[in-house]
């Protein structure tokens, strides 16, 4: 879906995402993206309830970045924004930056997990610049979240670490995510508990229709 306007919510519960790849050489058609592929995929298995996905394939330039995070959240009324590639060091690493200045709020503790995640695998994760914010207006506010470039690296910070007898030796940073779209008014997300178990405080529970 390439929407320029409001989506309209099919259900009450219907979640919109905006799904972001950053990268000069998919944007430039010289290389196959693997992001926006990844993220629907992931998607598509975690989420039991209702969702819409808007794309954008975009170059490694600030303000590209910050216009289109404004679109997708002031126009597009997007709940949660996806962000994938230009998170490292490089100086055409600009994502973190181009995040920042759309947020109204940051949420350290996500980027914090993530490199967490990424650090059983390699030293390097502490390289890493992945950041999370809220972008509030009057009428509406969403959560933007900086993921990895390569797919399995989305997999991982998404949906966590398990042991080879299935439970969670690590929990992803999406088991905090459906409970941050309560508190700033957007829709209630649930999620299949064999892919990654949501977490809620009791109080903000909805109860199980017997």
């Amino acid at each position: 879906m390439t929407a320029t306007t409001r989506i309209a919510r099919r259900h009450p519960d219907d979640l919109i995402i905006g799904l972001v790849s950053v990268s000069d050489r998919a944007s430039s058609g010289t290389y196959q993206d693997q992001g926006l592929p990844a993220l629907r995929e992931w998607l598509g298995s975690a989420l039991a309830s209702p969702w819409q996905a808007v794309d954008r394939l975009i170059p490694d330039e600030t303000a590209r970045i910050s216009e289109t995070l404004i679109e997708l959240v002031d126009i597009c009324g997007c709940d949660l924004v996806l962000t994938t590639g230009g998170t490292g060091p490089a100086r055409r690493d600009v994502t973190p930056e181009a995040t920042q200045a759309v947020a109204t709020k940051e949420m350290p503790g996500f980027g914090e997990q993530m490199r967490q995640i990424s650090l059983r695998f390699v030293p390097t994760a502490i390289l890493s610049r992945q950041v999370a914010v809220i972008r509030e207006t009057p009428s509406h506010a969403a959560l933007i979240v900086n993921l990895p470039g390569q797919p399995k690296s989305i997999r991982e910070t998404l949906e966590g670490l398990r042991g080879e007898d299935g439970a969670v030796l690590v929990p992803g940073i999406f088991a905090a995510i459906p409970y941050c779209i309560d508190l700033i008014g957007g829709p209630y997300a649930q999620t299949r508990v064999d892919v990654i178990d949501a977490f809620r405080p009791k109080s903000a529970r909805r109860a199980v229709p017997s």
